[in-house]
């Protein structure tokens, strides 16, 4: 037998070669991609990492008014120092029309304590005072009766938070507010996107 019998021979077509493509084919195979992409999307920006918009000036200088950050969402375990996205928080403060994403520095994490001394303009969390070249200026003694409060316990689940612009900062200084369960936590700020000269990590 000859074992070139089953090819095609000069100018024939195959099967498929004769097979038309049936139409819209492209079309659906494009939609197909689309929402693949869209599908991946939508799980990248909400289960792994997110996009937000610092609103007003309680971060600066570290953020400032307008930036857009990077959030990492996926297996977040909020940590001293970190700057994090807190999602609707379950209070409406003065000057809010409705709960508000808020984004602040981690200060303390459950079971910690922390002590406010505003004569120093110092914090201390379990007794040691932080180093803080963060903070825009020195803290000051708040105005406002409901942030009075120098000491607190963390209960477990929850985070301290405060602004770095601590004379400018609504945190959980405030009895309003208080410490933050780790439930509203979206992420922690990663990168500084936009605008592009602030462009870095956080």
């Amino acid at each position: 037998m000859d074992e070139y019998n089953d090819l095609p021979q000069s100018g024939e077509e195959t099967e498929a070669e004769q097979k038309p493509r049936r139409p819209g084919a492209g079309l659906y195979e494009w939609l197909q991609l689309f929402l693949g992409c869209v599908v991946a999307a939508v799980v990248l920006f909400n289960c792994v990492a997110r996009l937000t918009r610092v609103d007003g000036s309680s971060m600066d200088n570290t953020l400032q008014d307008g930036e857009i950050m990077l959030i990492w969402s996926l297996g977040y375990i909020p940590k001293q120092g970190d700057i994090v996205v807190l999602n609707k928080t379950p209070v409406v403060l003065p000057g809010w029309n409705e709960p508000r994403a808020i984004i602040k520095r981690v200060i303390a994490t459950g079971g910690q304590t922390v002590d406010v001394d505003y004569n120093t303009g110092t914090v201390y969390v379990d007794g040691q005072r932080l180093d803080e070249p963060y903070i825009k200026e020195e803290m000051y003694l708040p105005y406002a009766s409901t942030m009075s409060q120098t000491h607190w316990e963390v209960p477990e689940g929850s985070v301290f938070v405060m602004g770095d612009n601590r004379n400018g900062s609504t945190d959980s200084r405030d009895e309003q507010l208080g410490p933050v369960d780790t439930d509203y936590i979206l992420g922690r700020a990663v990168l500084a996107l936009w605008p592009i000269e602030r462009f870095g990590a956080v």
